[in-house]
């Protein structure tokens, strides 16, 4: 087994080991939202959902080779976002693994593979929900990818190192996740009607568990990213991977 794909494994046992499995901890879980606000992020979360789809079929007409590295984003973002442990009441804290899709294809199609693991995870493991899917989407699969990819571009154009801009995506994408779902939370439950101090006070919780995950996933996506580069580079300079195409990873 080569040197990388070892760290890359061991990585993700430690992962495993240190946050668990926890079934009974969720994703803003199934009825906790009223109607308005599950029909409100759901109208929000479709117009990147049908763009997505548009994207994804432009990829794989392009190439089909790339719906193998496109399922293993796929899969990647499911095991990450499986690993969870219980923090605001009604929701939890948890790595999202949107940070690799966002680099790689952009937020539009992440939207698309994150929404299909929401989807998956709401029926099969009781993670979430299907009322609440379209805010789960807008946090996880819209939200987070598109800070991702917004920093990786920057990262790159201010000629930062490759792995540095690759752990900061997946770092303050993560966060974001979470600011994002802390606002939706508050939005839905403000104290005293006010809708900043209930945002605050979710962000105060999450911070205490979502800032070391988030840590770990950006060295595990820094990881997975560097055994891409070596055996994939070619089919990432035909996707036109920011850093990629002009300069090997640093």
């Amino acid at each position: 087994m080569k040197k990388t794909m070892k760290h890359t494994v061991a990585l993700a046992a430690i992962l495993v080991m240190g946050f668990g499995y926890n079934v009974n901890a969720m994703h803003i879980f199934e009825g906790y939202l009223e109607p308005k606000w599950c029909i409100m992020w759901g109208v929000i979360a479709i117009p990147f959902f049908v763009i997505g789809c548009m994207r994804i079929k432009e990829i794989l007409n392009g190439d089909r080779k790339n719906m193998v590295l496109m399922a293993m984003c796929g899969a990647f973002i499911f095991i990450l976002s499986a690993l969870k442990i219980p923090s605001v009441v009604g929701s939890c804290s948890h790595p999202t693994g949107v940070g690799l899709s966002a680099v790689i294809f952009g937020p539009f199609v992440t939207a698309v593979l994150g929404t299909i693991v929401l989807i998956f995870q709401a029926v099969l493991l009781a993670h979430g929900g299907l009322t609440t899917l379209g805010a789960n989407s807008c946090s996880m699969a819209i939200a987070g990818p598109i800070l991702s990819y917004v920093i990786y571009k920057i990262c790159t154009k201010c000629r930062v190192s490759s792995r540095i801009s690759i752990f900061l995506a997946a770092v303050v994408g993560d966060i974001f996740t979470y600011c994002v779902t802390s606002f939706q939370l508050g939005l839905a439950f403000p104290v005293n009607g006010s809708v900043a101090a209930a945002t605050v006070n979710y962000l105060g919780i999450f911070a205490v568990t979502q800032v070391p995950i988030a840590i770990a996933e950006g060295i595990l996506t820094v990881l997975i990213f560097d055994f891409l580069i070596k055996y994939s580079k070619d089919q990432l300079k035909e996707l036109h991977v920011a850093g990629i195409v002009k300069e090997k990873i640093k």
